[in-house]
């Protein structure tokens, strides 16, 4: 920041630094451009709606339908506009959309990752850590941690057959932490 700028906001969230400049500044939000005055940490904090759920997993290209938790949690927090990301705490895990159908999570994602980073190969990974999930971290990074949902009218725009899904790549049962926030 240039030395001459002496009115600035600086406001820390959640271990994010965020500075403003000035005071009243411009936020994008999906319903479109707005201008937002904020002087506090208060004011910032009323944009953003958080919760962490428990995912009990079976490990091994387990596929957990999630949507109804994140449903649940946007009807809940009362917002009208905004987007929704959901996050996957730990990198052996994966989120993303399908329909979930049983020949979709029982078989066809299993076998198209099996394709791309097969459990069998050799995983520097594994020699480094002399563990056995080299494959889970590839497939979880090609998969990739979070999704972004957008919120019209309270509701997910998701299509008709369109599901959340966390998909655990680890090889092992886990309780996953997955993290839902709205912003708006």
């Amino acid at each position: 920041m240039a030395s001459n700028v002496k009115n600035y906001t600086e406001i820390r969230i959640k271990k994010a630094n965020l500075t403003l400049w000035p005071p009243s500044t411009i936020v994008i939000r999906p319903s479109g451009l707005k201008t937002v005055n904020v002087q506090s940490k208060q004011d910032l904090s009323q944009m953003v709606k958080t919760k962490e759920i428990k995912v009990k997993t079976k490990g091994n290209c387990d596929v957990v339908n999630i949507t109804e938790q994140v449903r649940d949690f946007v009807g809940r927090s009362g917002v009208r506009e905004g987007a929704v990301t959901v996050f996957n705490v730990g990198s052996t895990g994966a989120i993303t959309t399908t329909e979930y159908e049983p020949g979709l999570v029982n078989y066809d994602i299993a076998a198209a990752f099996e394709r791309i980073a097969p459990r069998g190969a050799k995983y520097e990974h594994e020699e480094t850590w002399h563990d056995d999930n080299g494959h889970s971290h590839v497939r979880a990074s090609v998969l990739g941690p979070s999704l972004s949902v957008p919120v019209v009218d309270g509701k997910l725009m998701l299509g008709t057959w369109q599901q959340i899904i966390l998909v655990d790549f680890d090889t092992r049962v886990r309780t996953r932490t997955v993290v839902i926030q709205i912003v708006y």
